[in-house]
């Protein structure tokens, strides 16, 4: 019986992303452990990442061994692999190993070739044919040349019909050298109208460089997008953003995380989603710091990893002693179930400040530090019980 050709587009990886200093390394090997698995389980062919493969431009020296230990795992399935780099990638880190990975059936396209074609990639099983334009995240050197006196808005202007022609070459040695094979165009870059996260870092001149989606054409069958951390799709269903794998801020913590399965039959393409297990959430609280650490000693999950929290304590009075009681909050494995990772307090009603302490006719001057901060000592009621031990050791700091 003949086999539908099948496709997974997944995008964003940023692996060595730290998210408040908490490394996401553990996320990202359950994420390739379930990625693995729908490969193996789905039977997919080939594996497009669209772009920002890495967090960071100079990934260290685990980022890339995990990326490397995740392709290792693909040799057994023979699953294509056709990577392109994002803005956050490095184009020379990427290519650098790009003939070597070529032998294992690995495709990388760093950065823009100097020839269109060379992002063109065939691919032919089971008598299904498709073929593939492997575009990465597009700089500005890449689609327009520099002129001297231009205004911003100009070059704003002149990069977006940069990237559109861009585009229409692309379209134009499709239609040249493969029309009528189904057609799936790969892309980095931030398309009108998408809903973004904080995680996205502003592309090219800032997010005002946008795009409008008819600049890919009408060929393609599928567009497969990257940099945009939400699932979602732009003007149509069939020119989609996969999202990133996991949450990359505490902005996509409701975001349900997916990856696109594309399949080819009889040369029709359809597609369907496939969601992707939560491996650790990002929860906020806020109210007093009595509700907050109740909240959290009361807090119970089902993920592998431990979730993060961000923290709104919000008090009538300000008292110095809450601080202590916030740093204890924070103190490591506080919490079974739940880590502390931002902790923001506000007070309703501040405390005086040292001008306010002081009559009108008074100077500061006028006083000893010792006299200062008695007053400001009791203008704080939380502090009257131990005002005296407060004095003592103030005493002893001002003789030392």
């Amino acid at each position: 019986m003949k086999k539908a050709l099948k496709i997974l587009h997944t995008s964003d990886w940023h692996i060595g992303k730290m998210l408040h200093k908490i490394d996401l390394s553990e996320d990202m090997n359950l994420f390739f452990d379930w990625l693995v698995n729908e490969i193996k389980q789905q039977e997919v062919d080939v594996l497009l990442m669209s772009g920002d493969l890495f967090d960071q431009a100079n990934p260290s020296q685990l980022a890339m061994q995990q990326y490397y230990a995740f392709l290792k795992r693909l040799l057994p399935l023979q699953c294509k692999v056709i990577l392109t780099g994002g803005n956050h990638d490095s184009p020379y880190v990427l290519n650098a190993p790009r003939e070597l990975l070529q032998v294992l059936d690995v495709h990388v396209m760093g950065g823009a070739p100097e020839n269109v074609a060379d992002l063109f990639v065939s691919y032919e099983k089971n008598g299904e044919k498709v073929v593939f334009a492997a575009v990465p995240y597009l700089r500005e050197k890449d689609i327009r040349k520099a002129a001297p006196g231009e205004s911003y808005a100009d070059k704003i202007e002149l990069m977006r019909a940069g990237m559109a022609h861009y585009f229409e070459s692309v379209n134009a040695y499709y239609k040249a050298n493969f029309e009528g094979t189904p057609f799936i165009l790969m892309g980095h870059l931030f398309a009108q109208g998408v809903e973004v996260s904080e995680s996205e870092r502003e592309i090219q001149i800032g997010n005002q460089a946008s795009v409008d989606a008819s600049i890919f054409g009408n060929e393609a069958n599928y567009v497969a997008l990257g940099h945009i951390h939400k699932p979602q799709s732009v003007g149509n269903a069939m020119i989609r953003y996969s999202g990133s794998p996991i949450a990359l801020s505490f902005s996509e913590k409701k975001d349900e995380k997916q990856c696109i399965i594309l399949q080819i039959e009889d040369g029709k393409l359809t597609f369907e989603k496939r969601i992707i297990p939560v491996f650790r959430r990002l929860v906020q609280f806020s109210g007093t710091l009595q509700e907050v650490q109740t909240a959290l000693e009361n807090y119970t999950t089902s993920t592998p990893l431990m979730d993060l929290a961000e923290v709104q304590i919000t008090e009538e009075q300000e008292q110095t002693g809450i601080f202590s009681q916030i740093e204890e909050l924070q103190t490591p494995n506080r919490f079974p179930t739940i880590e502390l990772v931002k902790v923001r307090v506000s007070f309703l009603n501040k405390l005086k400040g040292t001008s306010t302490l002081l009559d009108q006719t008074a100077r500061i001057t006028d006083f000893t530090p010792k006299e200062m901060f008695l007053k400001r000592v009791e203008s704080d009621t939380s502090l009257l019980e131990i005002k005296d031990d407060l004095v003592l050791a103030f005493s002893e700091l001002i003789e030392q």
